[in-house]
């Protein structure tokens, strides 16, 4: 059981040095042999570890996390794709517009155009949250930035969604499947709330609308304009695959911590699916 424990804070430290050094070289040029050098560790090592917190590959993660950032600049600030492209390490516009359209769905041009609301796709992985069992994951995202504003929302509601079988789709349809349904679901999610609304991916099947808002009936409206949607398709590469999500609603108490958001969410979620219905606590 020691040796266990020693295996896991090793493994479990390289992930976290890992990830910070991503973190903050996500403009550079940077390989996975660099990493594994900030780690002192062998590339394999470092990918199995990597593997084994996130269960996707390291380049997986470099590339979301390039391409979401990447989203956020083209929204943010009047760049052209192809400045975008080169900020990320992309070295012509084409290469870039190929791996955008894979994560977001739309060209880097359409996208410019027409995404409405949050970028947070694919935001960094949160160490703080592990599950730790014969599968160890780190399955939550890093919301940090968003404490503050969070806090000065007590008393309003947040709607939670999860994605309904996402797992199923990821086994029997591939990852490709499940992207796009990530994908989808953010998109419905993002276009039901109004221009105040903050939209954020919290873990894996799992997001927020932050409604800054306590009022019942409109929150349950809003959460209607998603869920009416649910059971549509959306296309993948081996054909197309049904999104449907679960919705609940938690109101932000005073002193909110990162903890109590994931147990409340979790909360009404299990409500949700046990009712087939918007759950509030």
């Amino acid at each position: 059981m020691a040796d266990d424990n020693e295996r896991f804070e090793h493994g479990f430290t390289t992930f976290v040095t890992a990830l910070g050094y991503i973190e903050s070289h996500l403009c550079e040029d940077i390989t996975q042999e660099d990493i594994a050098a900030a780690c002192y560790v062998s590339l394999s090592s470092l990918q199995k570890v990597w593997r084994y917190c996130t269960h996707f590959s390291l380049k997986d993660y470099i590339t979301k996390r390039r391409l979401t950032l990447a989203g956020r600049l083209l929204l943010s600030e009047e760049v052209s794709v192809l400045d975008a492209a080169m900020r990320f390490g992309y070295n012509s516009h084409e290469v870039f517009t190929r791996a955008f359209t894979k994560v977001w769905g739309i060209s880097p041009s359409k996208f410019k155009k027409q995404w409405k609301g949050d970028c947070g796709l694919y935001p960094p992985l949160n160490p703080e949250y592990v599950e730790r069992n014969d599968l160890m994951r780190v399955k939550k995202y890093d919301i940090s930035e968003f404490y503050d504003y969070l806090r000065s929302q007590a008393g309003t509601f947040v709607l939670c969604f999860d994605i309904q079988n996402l797992m199923m789709i990821n086994n029997e349809l591939g990852r490709d499947a499940g992207d796009k349904a990530i994908l989808e679901a953010f998109r419905r999610i993002n276009e039901a709330a109004e221009d105040n609304m903050i939209c954020l991916r919290l873990g894996g099947d799992e997001f927020a609308m932050i409604t800054e808002s306590d009022d019942t009936e409109k929150v349950i409206s809003l959460a209607e304009k998603v869920l009416s949607q649910n059971g549509g398709k959306v296309p993948y590469s081996g054909g197309k695959v049904s999104v449907s999500v679960r919705c609940g609603a938690i109101k932000i108490g005073e002193h909110l911590k990162y903890s109590v958001l994931c147990n409340d969410f979790n909360a009404v979620m299990e409500k949700a699916r046990f009712s087939g219905r918007i759950e509030f606590i």
